[in-house]
């Protein structure tokens, strides 16, 4: 009898042999593990350090894997259980470099015979759980935004975060970092979730994006109907007390979100004892005033926006000038900073019926310019002294890097699903995401190299994580034994290689 239409069979070996079809998987464990992922689990978390079962590390770097293998639920563990080769690759790289009385000690952790190779999803979701905080729970108040504080445990997952942020600077030291902060939404089901302005159920985490390294150095999980721009200045100055010390020069970058008077004279005023004056460029808020201070812009003081692409300036479409606009924030004060504020306008495509112009509205700022009609209003607001084009094209960078390490977030990786209806849980669950994510970064930018830097997760996965290899046991060697001729085999000792090379090599 044939088991479907083509002229194939499965057949299940009655043999059992360790197969893996995760044979690219390896090299990110390597990595964690040559990062100091796992001292620094050990370190900062010691949540499972006096109890049995499974370890912090071991929770932890299994939910770092699934990420990174494609899974996108804590039930997905089934499935990384089930690849019974690289389950046999985590467990030898677990009790690797440790002594004989740890190795006994992990073996005493367990009652009976250990026979998983990951946790179960009911043992990695109760393990989440010890991330919630039930005190800030009780603080909450009906229809009011807040922001639960985190508990000593979720503090210690950032300050892994951290670790690896300096260990990625170590190795590719810069000394400038431009970073991007949004916030970016995460719709869900979920009935404790809240409303967020776009009308839908959602959570709503603030991060905090080093451009240069491509690395989320901070981020604070929210509820849906927390703004986006709260606390903007708190999160700011924890991000910048955990950048690396290497770093001598800070640059910012945000939407409107961000045009908030204490962030902008943080910045601008120098306040920050380490870092002095940031340079920023802010979206502006349309207001009234501001309209008015662009009226009286003259016609020929508008500049046409133009894209550099292939070797020529192509027209946008968009005009930019320089605005005297002084808001009543700014002071007048001689030693105040000085802010410049630069509108863009694009006019409107879509022609307005007869009788129709007192009646539409539209969801963004608009402006009527005489004879020349209505125009698409933008504003931007900076203390940089670049050229008004170059600063607006600076500015723009952020959505083109920033929002697709949110796309990434939750589409490549597993933020996109969040497993609980409590706070903490999906918390915690974003934040190792957030691992993940700085770990295949600091994989293509530190071992994969430039070829490999603009590629996405599907593309990683198809050309070198999805590989079939079989164990193989020979002289108390594990050997993991590739498809002959395959494109990537050679690909894969190279990243050993220059993985090996990383744990050698010193601050510069």
């Amino acid at each position: 009898m044939p088991q479907g239409f083509l002229p194939f069979k499965y057949l299940e070996e009655k043999k059992l042999t360790h197969m893996t079809a995760l044979a690219g998987l390896p090299p990110y464990l390597e990595l964690a593990f040559i990062a100091g992922m796992s001292d620094s689990i050990e370190k900062n978390l010691k949540i499972r350090s006096d109890s049995q079962g499974w370890t912090d590390t071991e929770q932890i770097l299994a939910l770092v894997m699934l990420n990174i293998a494609g899974g996108n639920c804590v039930d997905d563990l089934r499935i990384i259980e089930g690849d019974k080769g690289f389950t046999e690759i985590l467990h030898k790289a677990q009790s690797h470099n440790k002594r004989r009385r740890e190795r006994e000690a992990m073996q005493k952790r367990w009652r009976r015979e250990k026979t998983r190779g990951v946790p179960s999803p009911s043992a990695a979701f109760e393990y989440l759980r010890t991330f919630h905080n039930p005190g800030e729970e009780k603080k909450r108040e009906a229809c009011k935004a807040f922001i639960p504080s985190p508990n000593q445990h979720f503090q210690g997952l950032a300050q892994i975060t951290t670790d690896f942020i300096n260990f990625t600077q170590s190795r590719k030291p810069m000394t400038t970092a431009t970073l991007d902060t949004d916030a970016t939404l995460i719709e869900t089901c979920k009935e404790e979730a809240l409303y967020c302005y776009k009308g839908f159920k959602s959570y709503q985490p603030f991060n905090v994006y080093w451009a240069e390294h491509d690395l989320v150095v901070y981020s604070e999980f929210r509820d849906g109907n927390v703004p986006a721009g709260s606390g903007q200045l708190r999160v700011f100055k924890e991000t910048l007390a955990r950048m690396p010390a290497s770093v001598k020069k800070i640059y910012t970058r945000s939407d409107t979100a961000g045009y908030q008077h204490d962030f902008l004279k943080f910045c601008a005023e120098g306040k920050d004892e380490r870092f002095g004056v940031i340079e920023f460029a802010v979206g502006a808020d349309v207001t009234s005033e501001f309209k008015k201070a662009v009226a009286e812009v003259p016609e020929q003081e508008w500049h046409p926006l133009l894209r550099r692409a292939g070797g020529k300036f192509l027209s946008t479409g968009q005009e930019w000038a320089e605005v005297g606009y002084v808001p009543s924030w700014v002071g007048h004060v001689k030693k105040s900073p000085d802010y410049r504020f630069l509108a863009i306008r694009e006019p409107l495509r879509q022609l307005v019926l007869p009788g129709m112009d007192k009646q539409l509205t539209f969801p963004f700022p608009t402006m009527d310019f005489k004879s020349k009609g209505k125009y698409k209003m933008f504003g931007v607001v900076t203390n940089r002294t670049i050229p008004g084009d170059e600063l607006i094209w600076w500015h723009r960078e952020r959505c083109g890097k920033s929002e697709e390490a949110h796309s990434t977030m939750k589409s490549d990786l597993a933020g996109g699903k969040l497993p609980s209806g409590l706070f903490g849980v999906n918390a915690a669950w974003w934040a190792i995401m957030i691992l993940a994510y700085n770990l295949n970064s600091a994989m293509k930018r530190l071992v994969l190299g430039e070829n490999w830097v603009s590629k996405r997760m599907k593309a990683i996965r198809f050309g070198l994580i999805n590989l079939p290899g079989r164990i193989i046991h020979r002289s108390r060697e594990m050997i993991v034994s590739l498809t002959g001729g395959h494109t990537s085999n050679e690909i894969l000792l190279q990243m050993r290689s220059r993985i090996l090379s990383l744990s050698h090599d010193s601050f510069g």
